[in-house]
């Protein structure tokens, strides 16, 4: 990139430059004006993480760099910079209440990036921005590591790349086609050494990051409202994937099982805080039946310690990294958040008893009602256990008619059911009777309550897109759901599901209640309806290779590497020292390969080695640093216009070699006519 100080633009009438269009762009405008263009590109996928004000003056001042650039206008002073810089970092404060931090930091390096753009006089200033440039590149995978994201900044990196390539050919007019092949060839020749890296360097813990980086910004909670599952149950994302080994159980056997809450103050739902202690709570006691379902699972980054694995499990599934711990309400839950995609083995029984036969006193727990909320239902179900035969009545057959009254009680399963009073259940249950999942359970748990059955909420996820993907079920954000638990002397904890009574559909097909499509989306669905599915299908396909094979990649994916490689028992010591064997090795090549570059002899190299030869024999004084333009002049001045058809040649050579159009590759022809044009001067010769 040739770099020199712009041309002053003064008077009062200065207008914005007029587009002289991309051929007829001096170099130093072209390469200003590419780098101005790959700085955008870079900063564009930030524009969701930063403020406002930061998008907006990044813009501003790009366009005008840009716009300083066309016209040969004055770069500002370094005053007005600092003062921009000042107002911006006080803007990041007032953004964030800190300047520490990974928003904080985001956003005071793209504002440092785009002022230095503002600062490119040499060539150490163009420097800078290229290496802000590749810092920025990596904070991108602060926010997501998805293969978009990847694919985008690889773009940005071939483009550093190709600006920093210009800035090194800092004579003649290299194309940027020239520039960027270059600039991939390079790339290429390092991606061996990329690639056994990522092979073999050993994976140890994050060395840097913040707590939050990667939770996500939805998904299970460990409260719930009612509503706050419709909300989830909209968002389209991939929650976790699945694939089975052996056949597939039906949608309706899929309960993915997460946070269990027990505790109500009548508005919101929350794990259970025990009462009484811990040797008097009922426990896990799982009991299986029938052969277990086997399955991997990968679970997409959530907000919360939970693993929503497949009922039940009856053992906590190995995860490199994280400590897992099973619950007495059949939750299995980690050490910390799951801050990153985490992929491992399972099983689980599909047909299951769970939880304590005889009664014990911690069950209690689960009949509490909180005093003064909806007592229209609570008199509905004291009237229900009037009826002389609901009077002495079980559990199960309490359940039994509780689900028949929603099943023939005119309910509606909708996502948008508007919001409720105080007294939610009442409105729901005796009202309005309309609702989503965790109305239908928390009126199901209420009434239950009401009728002296231990009864608690669950959520998690149920079903499963119905066909696979690249050999994976998917399981969405919107297959969000509650159902709910009560307890039947001789038989430990029931699962209950009122969903399955008022919208069947839901549970034994997986068909979700969809938001209306966007406009895109809409559009594309009423061209072609299968289209926008095999789009969707086509690029989670893609999506779920780079998780599996990029993003998992893990310390014992690397072992097993080394065992198809022939090693028994490696560890982390055979991983360093076959890295140390390989890095070594491509070392000597690459010396070898350097020795042998320096001494063979470029093309031109040849071809100006042999035109000096010939001058020197002429009497002109010819050095290796002399351009060939300058060598014609000195023939023109020694031989004059017997000299002419000597310096057209070198002339010739000149553009060539460093004009627009220059040539790959010297013209041997050009040294043949040479060599016959001084044949007919003499060395003493001179006019």
């Amino acid at each position: 990139m040739a770099l020199t100080r712009h041309r002053g633009l003064s008077g009062p009438g200065w207008r914005l430059p007029r587009w002289p269009g991309w051929s007829r762009l001096p170099r130093e405008s072209r390469d200003t004006l590419f780098l101005l263009g790959v700085i955008a590109w870079t900063v564009l996928p930030h524009v969701a993480h930063l403020p406002a004000w930061c998008t907006t003056l990044t813009a501003v001042v790009l366009l005008w760099r840009a716009a300083l650039a066309v016209g040969g206008g004055t770069l500002p002073g370094r005053w007005l910079l600092v003062a921009v810089l000042a107002v911006a970092a006080g803007l990041t404060f007032m953004s964030f209440r800190t300047l520490l931090g990974k928003e904080p930091g985001v956003t005071m390096a793209v504002v440092l990036m785009a002022l230095k753009t503002l600062e490119l006089r040499a060539r150490r200033d163009a420097f800078v921005v290229f290496f802000l440039g590749f810092f920025l590149v990596l904070t991108h995978f602060l926010y997501s590591q998805s293969l978009a994201v990847a694919a985008a900044m690889l773009v940005s990196v071939w483009g550093l790349l190709t600006a920093l390539v210009l800035a090194h050919m800092p004579v003649g007019q290299p194309s940027l086609r020239q520039a960027s092949r270059l600039a991939g060839r390079t790339a290429l020749l390092g991606a061996p050494i990329m690639l056994l890296l990522f092979l073999l360097f050993p994976r140890i813990g994050p060395l840097w990051g913040v707590p939050k980086d990667g939770l996500s910004s939805t998904g299970l909670s460990d409260r719930l409202r009612l509503g706050s599952v419709a909300e989830l149950a909209q968002d389209d994302r991939i929650a976790l994937r699945l694939r089975f080994e052996g056949a597939v159980p039906p949608p309706q056997s899929l309960y993915f099982r997460g946070p269990v809450l027990g505790g109500f103050d009548g508005t919101e739902w929350r794990p259970q805080q025990p009462r009484f202690p811990q040797r008097l709570l009922p426990q896990a006691e799982l009991r299986p039946a029938g052969p277990p379902l086997r399955y991997e699972m990968t679970v997409e980054p959530l907000r919360l310690p939970t693993l929503p694995l497949l009922e039940a499990s009856p053992g906590a599934p190995q995860i490199e990294g994280y400590r897992v711990r099973g619950t007495a309400d059949l939750q299995w839950l980690t050490d910390r958040p799951l801050a990153e995609r985490l992929r491992f083995q399972a099983e689980a029984h599909l047909r299951f008893e769970h939880g304590p036969r005889d009664p014990v006193l911690g069950l209690q727990d689960y009949l509490e009602l909180p005093a003064g909320f909806n007592p229209r239902t609570l008199e509905w179900a004291a009237t229900l256990r009037r009826d002389p035969a609901y009077a002495n009545a079980g559990a199960l057959q309490l359940a039994q008619r509780v689900m028949r009254h929603i099943r023939e009680g005119g309910y509606t399963y909708t996502l948008a059911p508007g919001e409720y009073g105080r007294n939610a259940i009442d409105e729901f249950w005796l009202d309005r009777k309309e609702g989503f999942c965790e109305h239908f359970a928390a009126a199901f748990v209420v009434v239950m309550r009401a009728l002296d059955v231990p009864a608690r909420i669950v959520t998690g996820y149920q079903g499963a897109d119905p066909q696979p993907v690249d050999g994976y079920y998917i399981v969405r954000q919107s297959a969000a759901h509650a159902w709910a638990e009560f307890w039947q002397p001789g038989t430990g904890w029931m699962r209950a599901d009122p969903t399955a009574a008022v919208a069947p559909d839901r549970i034994d097909r997986s068909l979700r209640l969809a938001p209306p499509p966007g406009l895109v989306a809409g559009a594309i669905d009423a061209v072609n309806p299968a289209l926008l599915q095999r789009l969707r299908e086509g690029w989670e396909a893609v999506n779920n290779r780079w998780n599996q094979w990029v993003l998992n990649y893990s310390r014992g994916q690397q072992l097993e590497v080394l065992k198809d490689l022939g090693f028994e028992s490696p560890d982390w010591q055979t991983l360093a020292k076959l890295l140390v064997i390989a890095l070594s090795t491509l070392a000597l090549i690459g010396a070898g390969w350097a020795w042998w570059d320096r001494h063979r002899i470029d093309p031109w190299t040849r071809q100006r080695e042999a035109l000096l030869r010939t001058l020197r024999r002429l009497g002109i004084q010819a050095e290796a640093h002399d351009a060939p333009g300058t060598l014609a002049a000195r023939v023109r001045s020694r031989h004059g216009s017997a000299g002419e058809p000597l310096a057209a040649l070198l002339d010739t050579l000149q553009s060539q070699r460093y004009g627009r159009d220059a040539r790959r590759q010297p013209d041997p022809s050009l040294t043949r006519s040479f060599q016959a044009a001084a044949r007919g001067l003499s060395p003493d010769a001179a006019r």
